[in-house]
């Protein structure tokens, strides 16, 4: 018996051996597909809240089989490109979003004040971020109930119901009508222009809609979902005329920061229903015609250099200033917060810890003097007059 133990256990060990070489082999191959696809990946997605490629490679003998999915068609063509130059064969299982059960209804438009986009599709899921009435959409794959989203910032997150599903003939169309914008902070639209009306829906900061006729002091317009109702023009202004004269100066980007004063803080809030700390600079700076990236790790590569050392005498309002994690030998610069320089030593941001937007100060003698954050200061960036990485809402060409 144990004769019989031995005779298998070195056959076994036989069997082992004569198969590594060959699995080693294996592993070195798989290692450089994943390579590869890690090359692509950086070069077309680095950042996976703007762009996907999500790409798993499989080896079976000579068959490698790529599942995944990923919204940029240019960057599986690279893929397939590089890997076609290899002697393997090749199963190519990656979905390219947006997915073709779709059909041709691949964007869409939000209709509520404002739309709740999440990190997942459930309603458990992180909050990534927002979305107001008007704002398009790329429809990207649906699962169950919820869609996954491109904003026109680029992000990508899910969300459930709250927009309507368009074609490319219906998207155009609806561009191509006249607007109106709401201009103020918070409001509503009315069932008919008159005092005491019932309201159709609530309205937020940037929301837009569908000009239908005027009275002598509303506008008669239609929300994306079709509902008729009235907007004040002391509280709205035609969206094509708003655009034009919409201008990022120190003095409006102020006076913009300071309509916000008391919001309460929202993780993953970019309206003046909640706001984190880089949606209220991006929601600051939309009111004012200009498109910032969504977070403050995006934003703080927008704009131009002015301090890095904590010489304060050089910021002007609007400036940005940027908080969170210096570089090491080990770690990488970790931004983890924005707020805005509005002069005299202060900045006003959403900070977490206080729950609402509040003003700052840099000066240990002042009332409001935030020692924690001049403790974790990073970098100022200028925004206004700036094309770094970001956009002028009259020059935006969506989806």
């Amino acid at each position: 018996m144990i004769k019989k133990i031995i005779a298998s256990a070195l056959y076994a060990l036989a069997l082992l051996n004569a198969c590594a070489p060959q699995e080693e082999q294996r592993d070195q191959q798989l290692a450089a597909l994943n390579a590869t696809i890690e090359d692509i990946k950086s070069n077309y997605a680095p950042d996976k809240r703007v762009a996907l490629f999500d790409i798993q490679a499989k080896l079976n003998g000579d068959t490698l089989t790529l599942k995944g999915e990923t919204d940029q068609p240019a960057a599986k063509q690279a893929l397939l490109s590089q890997l076609a130059e290899q002697d393997i064969h090749l199963i190519d299982s990656i979905n390219t979003l947006p997915e073709a059960s779709l059909g041709e209804d691949t964007l869409g438009v939000v209709y509520v004040s404002v739309a709740n986009i999440r990190s997942q599709p459930r309603h458990s899921g992180e909050l990534a971020t927002q979305a107001t009435m008007g704002m398009p959409l790329k429809i990207l794959k649906k699962e169950g109930e919820w869609h996954l989203v491109q904003t026109p910032d680029k992000y990508i997150s899910w969300v459930q119901g709250s927009f309507v599903p368009m074609n490319q003939t219906e998207y155009a169309d609806w561009q191509a009508k006249e607007k109106v914008i709401f201009t103020e902070m918070y409001g509503f639209a009315y069932e008919h222009p008159i005092r005491n009306a019932s309201t159709i829906s609530d309205l937020v900061a940037g929301n837009v809609m569908e000009l239908v006729d005027e009275t002598p002091f509303s506008y008669e317009i239609r929300l994306p979902d079709g509902r008729n109702a009235y907007v004040r023009k002391n509280e709205s202004d035609l969206f094509e005329d708003w655009v034009a004269k919409a201008e990022a100066t120190e003095n409006t980007v102020v006076e913009t920061a300071f309509k916000l004063m008391g919001v309460p803080y929202l993780w993953g809030g970019t309206s003046s229903k909640g706001v984190d700390c880089s949606g209220f600079t991006k929601t600051i700076y939309f009111m004012n015609g200009k498109i910032l990236p969504r977070d403050a790790s995006q934003q703080v590569y927008a704009g131009e250099l002015i301090d890095e050392e904590k010489n304060f005498d050089q910021l002007r309002p609007g400036d940005l200033l940027f908080f969170g994690y210096a570089a090491t030998d080990s770690t990488r610069e970790r931004i983890t917060h924005v707020g805005m320089w509005i002069g005299d030593n202060q900045f006003i941001h959403s900070p977490g810890l206080e729950a609402r937007v509040k003003i700052s100060s840099v000066d240990p003698e002042s009332e409001y003097y935030d020692e924690y954050n001049l403790n974790r200061y990073i970098r100022t960036k200028r925004m206004i007059n700036s094309q770094q990485d970001i956009i002028a809402l009259r020059d935006v060409e969506l989806f």
